[in-house]
Formats: structure tokens, sequence, C-alpha cells
């Protein structure tokens, strides 16, 4: 019988520091070649786009498929949100379904973990670095819990272009994480405050001039996954040492590295490395202490499926969910 778990569930037991651990772990078994890592389908019905997300990760005994569905209209005409998210795991040794989960809070989290591996490579190591938190959204709260998981922060900065969404972000992590958190005047500021930059918007234009991103920074490049979009100039990715979560990805379907592509202001060869050959050491992380480092986040279901796994064995041990008969 399949467990389903809610999505109070998976809050229960789905911790960052946890998830941190299991996505480095996917990432360097997608490198060592022991991940299979299908493209995700795309089927476009009338009213939105559905994505059939599958991966198997071999030495961690994750299989697992993550359904999200994008549908712009549900607010209004069906009172439901605009993204859902559901995630099967299966049972490698017999394809059994053994899990049904909600995955909304689960994409969330396995998306700043992924984040946190990178900063934890990519960022400096010096103690008493500021964060900037460009977004003030679940995702944003996700990205600076990640990033305080793997850096020692002594304050944080957040913008948003909603004044009050800012102040409910500043109200809720400095709560959960005991840090120091402020509202910036504007994304100006946050490049001039922050050694660790995120930029977690639905913003389909550069948020920043990335020529005054200071030597040493850090960026995790994060919500924009389209190939016409960009949170990041072209200054700036010419500027940086380029990590992705996925070389065909970035190529594909990111909008940071393929303007300045196409605009012919870098070539393919600028973009550095995979997250994985930078987990196995395979490539080389920071070379100093003045490197800018730039890591481009598209998705990709070898983190659900890792997080997935890690749902399920912690809610079998702590008793939780319910087990259906199907």
């Amino acid at each position: 019988m399949p467990l389903l778990l809610t999505k109070d569930d998976v809050v229960r037991v789905l911790e960052m520091r946890e998830c941190i651990d299991v996505v480095e772990k996917a990432f360097a078994e997608l490198a060592s070649g022991t991940a299979v890592l299908p493209l995700r389908i795309g089927i476009t019905p009338p009213d939105g786009v559905s994505l059939y997300m599958p991966a198997y990760l071999k030495q961690m005994g994750a299989l697992a498929c993550k359904v999200v569905t994008v549908y712009k209209n549900n607010p209004v005409r069906h009172k439901l949100p605009t993204t859902i998210g559901k995630v099967l795991l299966q049972n490698p040794a017999t394809g059994e379904v053994i899990c049904i989960m909600d995955g909304g809070y689960l994409t969330a989290v396995r998306t700043g973990a992924v984040s946190g591996v990178a900063t934890k490579y990519l960022a400096r190591a010096d103690k008493g670095q500021v964060a900037g938190i460009l977004g003030a959204g679940v995702q944003a709260k996700m990205q600076l819990w990640a990033m305080a998981e793997t850096r020692e922060l002594s304050r944080a900065y957040v913008y948003d272009v909603s004044a009050d969404a800012s102040s409910a972000f500043i109200r809720e992590m400095s709560a959960k994480l005991g840090l120091e958190i402020r509202s910036a005047d504007s994304p100006a500021q946050i490049v001039a405050e922050a050694d660790i930059i995120c930029t977690a918007t639905s913003s389909s234009t550069p948020l920043f001039d990335g020529s005054k991103v200071k030597p040493g920074t850090h960026i995790n490049g994060i919500g924009s996954h389209t190939p016409n979009a960009r949170e990041l100039d072209t200054a700036i990715i010419k500027r940086s040492k380029i990590v992705g979560d996925s070389l065909e990805a970035c190529l594909k379907e990111a909008g940071d590295i393929m303007i300045p592509l196409a605009e012919g202001a870098i070539k393919q060869t600028h973009f550095h490395a995979e997250l994985g050959e930078i987990v196995l050491g395979r490539k080389a992380a920071r070379a100093n202490q003045q490197e800018i480092t730039l890591f481009k986040s598209n998705g990709l279901a070898i983190q659900d499926a890792a997080a997935a796994k890690l749902v399920y064995d912690r809610a079998r041990q702590a008793g939780i969910g319910k087990d259906v008969e199907l």
C-alpha cells in the first residue's frame, strides 16, 4: 500500500540541512553516471502546462516522478493555486509506487537546497558574510535558509517591489534563523552590501547592474527559467565563473546564459562546470578571494527524487502519513 503524505506531513519531516546533504549526493551521482535523468516532458492543455519530471538515483535507491502543472487562471476560475505539484516515489526493485506526496513544499526546499550546495562550494569561506536576497516570496525564504545553513552570516538584506512582502519576510525569517535581516532600498543596495546574492524573482529583465558587483561575490541565480527571461545582465555573466546544475538545461532553458550567448558576448566555453563536477572535485571551485562565482539553477528531477526519498524515509520513521489501498 502506498503511503499518502499531505503538505503538512512533508513540512513536518523535511529539514533544509538534510535536504542539502541528499541533493549534494544526487549531483555527485549525476556527475558519476549513476543517475538517470530524462528530459522533462511538457504537455500544453488549453489553459496551462503540465510537466512530467522523472529521475532515478541508483546509489540512493530513489526512483520518482514529479508532476507539476501551471494554470494561470486557477485562482480566479477554480480557487486553486497557479502551480500544483505531486510526487510519486517508487520501489526501484519492484516498480511499485510506495508513496504519493504533495510536491509544493518539497520543490521549494529542494530548490533552496541546491543553492545551499552551490554556496558551500563556491562562496568564500570567511565568516560573517552578508547575504542579499532579491525577492521576498516562498522561494526567497528557502534560499536564505539554505545559505544560512552553509555559511555563517552576520546579517542579510532583502529587496522586493512589495514593501509588505519584505516586511513579512523579515518578520518570519529573522525569527526562524535568529539572524538580523534589513530591508534594502533598491537592488543596488543589495549589490553594494552583500557578499552572497540570490535572485529569486519573477522578473524577465535584469535586476541590477552587473558591473557594480564586488569582487569576491557569489551569486545564486534562481528565478528565471525560460529562454527569453533573465534576472542577470550580460555584464555579470561575462565577469563571473559560471557553474550550472546542467549544461544542457542552461543552453536550452536559461535566458541568463542563452541571451549573452546569442549576443556573442560569451562563448559556450565560458560555462565552467556543472555542479556535480564541482562536488566531485573534477573541476575547480573558487580559485581565489577576488573571483566572482555564479550558480545558475534550472531545477532538475534528481533533486525531487532525492528529496522525496528523504521525506518518505523520515515519515516512516516518524509514523506519519496514511497508508491507502488503491
